[in-house]
């Protein structure tokens, strides 16, 4: 992972997702997740990497379960405009044919490859050896962003591999940050106490202006997280500053092999504080140990600090709201054509966790969501910050053969209550606001934390 920060402040960046994996698919609900089986029923529709039948196999996907109807001509116009912004870069004036869709995805499928033919032999011989790939990825690239869905879009294989290992746990080649990108673009770091960023002195908040001397202004964040990470032992140049500030600074870092958990817990005033960055494949497991510590330490009361948390595996959050919540219904996600498909409790509560309080801010997303909407509609969690981010989507990850993958909007979810958050977030039953700086957290201006600790105060009376 970049580092941890990736699947933790891209939660507080841009992109927020719940995650299904399954055979073929991964279902991701994350603020960029949550995680279901999904069975790739087309995925014999594709036996190579070839990439007309990459493109067929983009075009059926978003036609069999883009969560709502779209107009046939936007992956048409989608891919024409990534093209032409990518031959653009490359200094060259495009002009590209215009195809017009008919609806039928074998026609409209001919269409996209006639375009993508066109690019590579007019304009392939000037590009270089990569050619084909890049020009393929970019039509990929417009293909998925041509529904205008942030959460739609094209991984390149080793986007992919990023994202699959930031969810998945691990070690990986990095400097120890978490990382964000703010929804004008902007990319904010976190460095982790001991680890190599922190201990070349980069501070929480620090805006990433060029990684090894590129400019990262526009570019998404899976690429800045590809550029910072790599084999451990080498080095890499960064240049920040301040957020809200002035003066950049530069470092040259050695890249050291990372490993992060995604649950900081410990005991604090009598209460079993955990604080849970993203919802990967570990996290159940490690939030039910910091659980079953806290009252082996006879804990007051427990406190789950959500905040920056932008989602991850559907599963993760079902599994965690499990440990709560006994039985009913933890979330359901309705698909295009109004299919409700209902996600239970697992039958795992660990009794006595009261009382609790759950801490949430602007950043809380997705599979966050999840977890604090289940527990305030059973009354199970006084929750307290500021309202949530409001991200009510599922994503479904699809492997594709060229080892890239298509991430898909495919349903919205709604609370045990039926509440649709999408663009409405969780309103605390205390608002307390305060900056989200995440150097603010678990420290003595944390106000948020303190009124969480006078809730417990309150309800042990």
């Amino acid at each position: 992972m970049i580092d941890p920060m990736t699947a933790r402040f891209r939660a507080l960046l841009a992109a927020l997702i719940v995650i299904v994996v399954g055979v073929a698919a991964t279902l991701y609900v994350s603020y960029r997740g949550t995680i279901a089986s999904a069975h790739d029923a087309n995925a014999s529709l594709v036996a190579s990497s070839d990439d007309a039948a990459l493109l067929d196999l983009a075009l059926r996907k978003m036609d069999a379960v883009y969560y709502k109807p779209f107009d046939p001509q936007l992956p048409l116009n989608g891919e024409t405009k990534a093209l032409d912004t990518f031959l653009k870069g490359k200094h060259l004036v495009a002009t590209l044919p215009h195809e017009h869709a008919t609806g039928d995805p074998a026609q409209d499928s001919q269409a996209l490859e006639n375009v993508l033919s066109y690019a590579e032999k007019t304009y392939g011989a000037r590009l270089g050896p990569n050619a084909k790939t890049d020009l393929t990825e970019a039509a990929l690239r417009g293909v998925l962003a041509s529904v205008d869905d942030p959460y739609t879009i094209y991984l390149s294989p080793k986007e992919n591999e990023g994202l699959q290992e930031s969810l998945d746990g691990g070690n990986f080649g990095g400097i120890g940050v978490y990382i964000y990108q703010l929804k004008d673009g902007t990319v904010v770091v976190q460095p982790i106490d001991g680890l190599p960023a922190a201990r070349a002195g980069m501070k929480p908040g620090d805006v990433v202006d060029s990684v090894n001397n590129t400019t990262i202004r526009g570019m998404l964040l899976d690429r800045v997280e590809q550029m910072i990470r790599g084999e451990a032992g080498s080095t890499v140049q960064l240049s920040v500053h301040p957020y809200k500030g002035t003066g950049e600074r530069h470092y040259t870092i050695t890249r050291e092999i990372i490993h992060v958990p995604t649950v900081h817990a410990k005991m604090e005033d009598g209460y079993d504080y955990i604080r849970l960055s993203d919802f990967g494949s570990t996290s159940a497991s490690e939030i039910k140990k910091a659980l079953l510590q806290g009252k082996a330490k006879n804990a007051k009361g427990y406190i789950l600090d959500l905040r920056n948390n932008g989602g991850g595996f559907l599963d993760a959050a079902v599994n965690i709201s499990s440990f709560f919540i006994p039985e009913g219904t933890i979330v359901s996600t309705i698909d295009r054509q109004g299919n409700k498909d209902v996600q239970e409790a697992r039958g795992t509560a660990i009794g006595g966790l009261q009382p609790l309080v759950v801490l949430v801010n602007k950043y809380t997303a997705s599979a966050s969501e999840i977890t604090a909407g289940a527990l305030q509609d059973y009354h199970l969690a006084k929750i307290v910050g500021t309202k949530t981010f409001g991200k009510g989507v599922v994503q479904t990850i699809f492997n594709s053969p060229d080892g890239g993958a298509f991430k898909i909007t495919t349903a919205r979810y709604v609370t045990p209550l039926g509440r649709d958050i999408q663009h409405k977030g969780i309103t605390p039953d205390v608002v307390v606001d305060q900056n989200v700086d995440p150097a603010l957290i678990d420290t003595p201006a944390d106000k948020q934390l303190a009124a969480a600790k006078a809730q417990l105060k309150d309800l042990l009376r």
